[in-house]
């Protein structure tokens, strides 16, 4: 079998190479931290004009057609740079799922502003401690429409967002995916500082009128929608994951090799020697876990077990890289001037969204104990 990525996936990744090192290098990063810009919108905007926001988006609303892989392509570059910008939330937790599941009026009114940059949308997954299938916010019928209440916590870009999706309960152990409008009467939310810096808020929904129109799929669909949803989002997470890893791994090797104690670089020593090749192992472990569960989902396979790895790899062995990048690096590893805190920090973030490591064990413990002996 051949693993390699084919010569337009390759140009997908380069070009998203290309635009993030013009755009989102340290400098860059530096300003974006000292201004009020909740995102790098003029790097948004130029991943709309070159296509990469909607490259897995259908023709129909002006997107590229491709796959699943092309999107994790963008986010791995993302990761790499530790780019503020909102591809995952808008593409992956918001266009995707309307792509699949929406009618033709939802994918027309919210998906072109996407594919061209100047749209941004997500999904208000979190009720701590329920897990997003076990959303508390509730969907009650009034004549054609809904009425929803609940808060979601921790959702990202909502405040920049124009539609929400939120899952909600619609009555006898039932959920509904809703597309709801942040301007909407009943609607608050209330921005939180989140660990990687990323924008987050908690939004509120009090006696919120939603019509027949604003419901994904179907009212006994919801589940179906949501897993769908969590899948690829969590698969998403971990290929971003596999870029925050590669980075601050290279980072770590180039400093020792020039850092030295007792005239000597510090990589010559044994034990920083065994420290980045155990790190070297586990993003590499990270990745190819990673990019096996986004390519079983991209060919319409069955991917529960794999996201499950993947997931595992991203909490378990993403924080051991991130934790030995800081160490080798000493001082150096908590200055905040030095660009390494920023991929601490998102792979801290990446580790607990949807769920750590024991989680995912736990959700694998079910489906292996499920499966015949």
């Amino acid at each position: 079998m051949d693993f390699a990525f084919s010569e337009e996936q390759d140009a997908v990744s380069e070009l998203a190479k290309q635009i993030l090192d013009d755009q989102a290098g340290a400098d860059d990063l530096k300003a974006f931290d000292a201004s009020d810009e909740p995102y790098l919108t003029k790097t948004y905007r130029a991943f709309g004009d070159a296509g990469l926001l909607g490259i897995s988006l259908p023709e129909s609303v002006g997107g590229g057609g491709l796959g699943f892989i092309e999107t994790c392509l963008v986010l791995e570059q993302v990761g790499l740079h530790t780019a503020p910008v909102p591809v995952l939330a808008s593409v992956v937790l918001g266009a995707l799922p309307i792509a699949e599941f929406g009618t033709e009026e939802q994918q027309q009114r919210l998906l072109p502003g996407v594919v061209a940059g100047g749209t941004v949308l997500t999904a208000g997954l979190y009720e701590p401690p329920s897990a997003p299938e076990d959303a508390q916010t509730t969907a009650t019928a009034d004549g054609d429409g809904w009425v929803l209440e609940g808060t979601k916590l921790s959702v990202p870009f909502g405040e920049q967002a124009a539609a929400i999706l939120v899952p909600a309960r619609t009555g006898e152990g039932r959920l509904g995916v809703f597309i709801v409008d942040p301007a909407a009467d009943g609607v608050s939310q209330v921005g939180l500082q989140s660990t990687s810096s990323l924008a987050e808020s908690e939004l509120t929904l009090s006696g919120v009128q939603v019509g027949a129109a604003d419901l994904l799929g179907t009212a006994e669909s919801g589940a179906e929608v949501l897993e769908w949803l969590i899948q690829r989002a969590t698969a998403a997470m971990c290929v971003t994951a596999a870029g925050v890893c590669e980075t601050a791994l290279r980072m770590t090797a180039e400093y020792i090799k020039t850092r030295e104690q007792f005239d000597r670089p510090i990589a010559t020593f044994q034990a920083a020697a065994q420290r980045i090749a155990d790190a070297y192992i586990d993003t590499e472990a990270v990745r190819l876990t990673a990019w096996a569960a986004a390519w079983r989902i991209d060919t319409g396979l069955p991917a529960r077990e794999a996201v499950d790895i993947a997931k595992f790899w991203t909490a378990d062995g993403g924080q051991r890289v991130l934790h030995a990048a800081q160490h080798l690096h000493g001082g150096m590893g908590v200055d905040k001037d030095y660009p390494l805190h920023r991929y601490f920090y998102w792979a801290k973030q990446l580790e607990l969204t949807l769920g750590g490591r024991t989680a995912h064990l736990l959700d694998l413990g079910k489906v292996l104990a499920a499966e015949p002996v």
